[in-house]
């Protein structure tokens, strides 16, 4: 790695605020995933247990006809059928958007996560399960089926939160604006007090907001920060930043896919991370696929005579 990029990047407090901020959604989605994937299988389980005829014995018998897309979903056989409504009973936004092409309707008797991803955003057809899904997939999907018992206000704000650390064109964000996220995420986290890994989360990220957050880079013989903190090493920062901005390019291909004239803003916010990846050679050769992807579905937008660029 190149150290001196790193120690360029820590010495801007709002980026290095954005950092820790995205470091407390992995630590999030960490302590969610085994705790979300155990409660779906429950789940699964009381639908099969109220409806016994959409077990396992139940199977689709229209196929590829039966295969939803986006938004929509109109099965062509009793079983899919039936499974929709009852997915729907369940459904706190049973009314508004559900990403059915998330689903493939055949396996719902049979496995638990093809029925979690119809509460889940867009995008997440190929998850198999809560392993492979980021932090704000799990809260969507807390929010929006009614198993979970919690608090959705505090789910939403959390979700909020989220969002803004992504659609942060500059990737920075202001002290003010992290305490307020500490807040919001512990309010969150104190729903689940009966959880042992989520309770651990709860002082990780404590001590990771209120500490003085420090790097040791020993190139520089130094730690950025005071004497009192959270250390981390530059391999360890450099895997949070890594993720994040995999996050953050994924979020934008799925942005590009679902328009057919790209917006100002997106095109302004690609234009910001490819910027930035340009001078951080360490984070630009991890990410040189994720890249390549998002120009690819960019240059399907842009005009023929269009030239820019490349990182």
């Amino acid at each position: 790695m190149v150290l001196s990029e790193l120690a360029v990047r820590l010495n801007c407090a709002e980026y290095k605020n954005w950092v820790k901020a995205g470091h407390c959604l992995l630590l999030l989605r960490g302590c969610l995933q085994g705790f979300v994937g155990r409660e779906m299988l429950a789940f699964h389980s009381r639908l099969l247990a109220a409806a016994p005829g959409l077990g396992p014995r139940a199977a689709c018998s229209s196929g590829s006809r039966c295969s939803p897309r986006a938004r929509q979903f109109q099965p062509q056989c009793q079983v899919c059928a039936e499974w929709k409504r009852e997915i729907l009973k369940h459904h706190t936004n049973r009314n508004g958007d559900v990403h059915w092409g998330n689903c493939r309707p055949a396996f719902w008797p049979v496995d638990a996560w093809e029925v979690a991803k119809a509460f889940m955003p867009r995008g997440l057809a190929d998850k198999t399960g809560p392993e492979e899904c980021d932090a704000v997939a799990l809260l969507n999907l807390i929010n929006s089926c009614d198993h979970f018992v919690v608090d959705r206000r505090k789910v939403t704000e959390v979700i909020k939160c989220r969002n803004e650390i992504m659609h942060s064109s500059e990737m920075k964000v202001s002290s003010v604006w992290l305490r307020d996220f500490q807040m919001k995420i512990q309010n969150f986290l104190n729903e689940f007090k009966n959880i042992p890994e989520i309770v651990a989360v709860y002082s990780q990220i404590e001590q990771l907001l209120t500490s003085d957050w420090a790097v040791y880079i020993p190139e520089e013989d130094q730690r950025d920060g005071c004497d009192k903190g959270v250390y981390l090493s530059e391999s360890q920062v450099n895997e949070i930043e890594m993720e994040l901005l995999k996050e953050k390019l994924q979020e934008l291909c799925l942005q590009v896919k679902e328009q057919e004239v790209l917006p100002e803003e997106i095109l302004n916010q690609l234009e910001v991370v490819k910027e930035f990846l340009r001078n951080n050679e360490d984070l630009r050769n991890g990410l040189t696929e994720d890249i390549q992807k998002l120009d690819s579905f960019r240059q399907q937008h842009l005009k023929p005579d269009s030239k820019e660029p490349g990182v």
